[in-house]
């Protein structure tokens, strides 16, 4: 592969080299959201500004870990989980946001993911469609044991993954609408508890480099409970995802050291 940074030893788009970041990586997609992040680590520093990719360092119980932004969508967060990997990162925590489909989602809920529909692009250039867009079971486990243990409203279950953020909410104005509402339906038949940007191409590059990969959301709101006429509010507040997946890489920090 081409050296874009023409010998200058570290990655090209996220602006890190080995040593900069933790093996532990939490991964928003919000650049600002990052420095909400690190507020919980010992000793945060910024080390990387590149693009939508921003990095700070720190530890938690004395362990080096990382918060680096992804932007939106699955492009953008394949070469944030790369360029880390390649870094020496080999656990990864999305902490991100999502709308709700399932009724039982409210605002403010937190949603786990065990799976992603792959309806992007980016995950299609990694693996054949038919392989499952599913997170590492050890890092789920984790996420929806601290969720219990900070009595977090939260659910466990399948999240639908997408390019087109307006495909979602306005999809009777696109021209291929009337196969954006088909496959809608059928995910929310499906029982698809929400739908995001990223997990699936997030899953399936962990697949393909062998590295940890987990997903926690703030379900922000819910089109489908509005359509039903029930109660919609918004949160927009996502301390709580971000403090349950604090907890969750602190026992997975306890579960690793005591292998």
């Amino acid at each position: 592969m081409v050296d874009y940074t023409e010998g200058g030893g570290y990655q090209y788009h996220v602006g890190t080299k080995p040593g900069d970041v933790g093996k532990y990586v939490f991964l928003p997609g919000d650049p600002k959201r990052c420095q909400k992040i690190a507020a919980y680590f010992a000793n945060p520093k910024l080390v990387a500004d590149s693009r939508e990719f921003v990095t700070y360092t720190g530890t938690l119980d004395g362990v080096p870990v990382s918060v680096t932004s992804t932007g939106i969508g699955g492009p953008s967060a394949s070469i944030a989980l790369e360029e880390l990997a390649n870094c020496g990162a080999d656990t990864f925590i999305r902490v991100g946001t999502c709308g709700g489909m399932d009724l039982s989602v409210r605002g403010g809920d937190l949603v786990i993911a065990t799976g992603a529909v792959r309806m992007e692009g980016t995950s299609r250039e990694y693996a054949p469609i038919e392989y499952p867009a599913i997170p590492d079971a050890v890092v789920t486990n984790a996420l929806v044991m601290s969720a219990m243990k900070l009595g977090m409203p939260f659910h466990v279950g399948v999240v639908q993954c997408k390019d087109a953020f307006y495909g979602q909410h306005q999809p009777e104005k696109h021209p291929v609408g009337y196969e954006l509402m088909n496959k809608w339906d059928a995910w929310v038949k499906l029982g698809c508890l929400a739908s995001e940007m990223e997990s699936a191409a997030l899953f399936i590059v962990g697949a393909y480099r062998r590295v940890r990969v987990g997903t926690i959301l703030l379900a922000v709101a819910n089109q489908e409970r509005e359509k039903a006429g029930l109660e919609n509010k918004q949160v927009h507040d996502t301390d709580a995802a971000i403090r349950t997946a604090i907890e969750a890489v602190r026992r997975l920090i306890r579960e690793d050291a005591g292998k």
